[in-house]
């Protein structure tokens, strides 16, 4: 009888993680998905199902509409710990540091079930992000912690977390070589390629229409498939998208879409932490319209750049960029080969010791 593995995912950038380690799973596992709903939306969630070939998730609860982070996350908590009691996983398996990772980890910590947690130890050292503190809370919970990065090993250290601990590279790297072969242009001109999805630059109309005119005023087209969040935001307030006409808004796309967009960019420009990595293993440079990043290697170079307040700065540093020297940082794509073989060895020794 395979043992059992509960692994919870419900936002973009867990989908793309999950897809390796799922097909890892099969053979070793019995393998069961439960997918939060946190990312409701089409061209957020299912699109990525189906591009990547992952099985369907075994459970979905379609919590994504809950407004507020403790609403949301305390609504997961509930149904998580309630599949869990149901199932009886050997281990959980959670990724990054989205509502339904600590809802995952927090349940199975009650439950006395083991948690694995993939993608541990970055730190972005702004317990204002959520997201710090959904992953710092998750880190200190795991009993196997998966860092992609030296210095994510580094930071669980400096935290007294060195139990566990296993730097494999990272399964980001392992989705996009799946996906390079499927990856063609989508447009026929120089083009920077915009994500936008964090409150503090969408969530106050004055911040979201300076940075549309900052983007509006770039010397090349740029590409902004609109997150849902945003889009909300634009309608809210009625702002007139036909006024930024430098800018090409398109509706949220897929995995091979919005590689295929990254690919063929000029620039990279973005919030998000998960585009500014898949822009470093595309080799494209990247400015991160943030005053932090938990990809601090991404920094070196210039390759990944910083930029906040003055964004005007932005057509400066596009215009005057030099080459930029790209490393193998994130592994040689075979990460959830490992990540798997570590899960199974850990789950029959405790097997070993629970009959002893």
């Amino acid at each position: 009888m395979l043992p059992k593995i509960v692994s919870i995912i419900g936002a973009r950038p867990q989908f793309i993680k999950h897809s390796p380690v799922a097909l890892a799973l099969q053979s070793k596992f019995d393998s069961i998905t439960i997918h939060t709903g946190q990312h409701f939306d089409q061209n957020m969630s299912q699109v990525f199902f189906e591009e990547l070939k992952m099985p369907k998730p075994t459970y979905m609860l379609n919590i994504g509409k809950a407004s507020q982070h403790g609403a949301q996350t305390a609504i997961m908590l509930q149904e998580i710990e309630n599949i869990l009691i149901r199932e009886s996983p050997d281990v959980v398996l959670v990724y990054g540091d989205t509502n339904s990772t600590l809802a995952g980890a927090l349940a199975a910590a009650k439950l006395n079930i083991p948690i694995v947690h993939i993608e541990a130890g970055l730190r972005s050292f702004n317990r204002e992000m959520p997201e710090e503190v959904n992953r710092v809370l998750t880190d200190h919970l795991s009993k196997l912690l998966f860092a992609p990065t030296s210095s994510a090993i580094a930071n669980l250290a400096n935290e007294g977390i060195k139990e566990g601990v296993y730097r494999v590279g990272d399964v980001m790297c392992d989705s996009l070589n799946l996906m390079k072969p499927f990856l063609e242009k989508k447009l026929n001109e120089s083009y920077y390629f915009v994500t936008l999805h964090r409150p503090y630059n969408t969530d106050e109309k004055d911040r979201l229409v300076y940075i549309l005119g900052i983007l509006n005023g770039l010397s090349k087209k740029v590409v902004f498939p609109i997150h849902p969040r945003t889009q909300n935001n634009l309608k809210k307030w009625m702002i007139d998208l036909d006024t930024f006409d430098n800018i090409i808004f398109i509706p949220p796309v897929g995995y091979e879409a919005c590689l295929s967009y990254q690919t063929f960019a000029d620039y990279i420009i973005t919030d998000s932490g998960g585009i500014q990595k898949e822009a470093y293993m595309l080799k494209k440079p990247c400015i991160t319209i943030r005053k932090e990043t938990e990809w601090v290697e991404t920094l070196d170079g210039g390759c990944n750049m910083l930029v906040f307040e003055e964004l005007e700065s932005l057509r400066s540093i596009l215009e005057n960029d030099e080459a930029k020297e790209f490393k193998d940082l994130y592994g040689d794509g075979h990460a959830a080969e490992a990540i798997v073989a570590i899960i199974e060895e850990f789950v029959i020794g405790e097997k070993a010791l629970a009959k002893a």
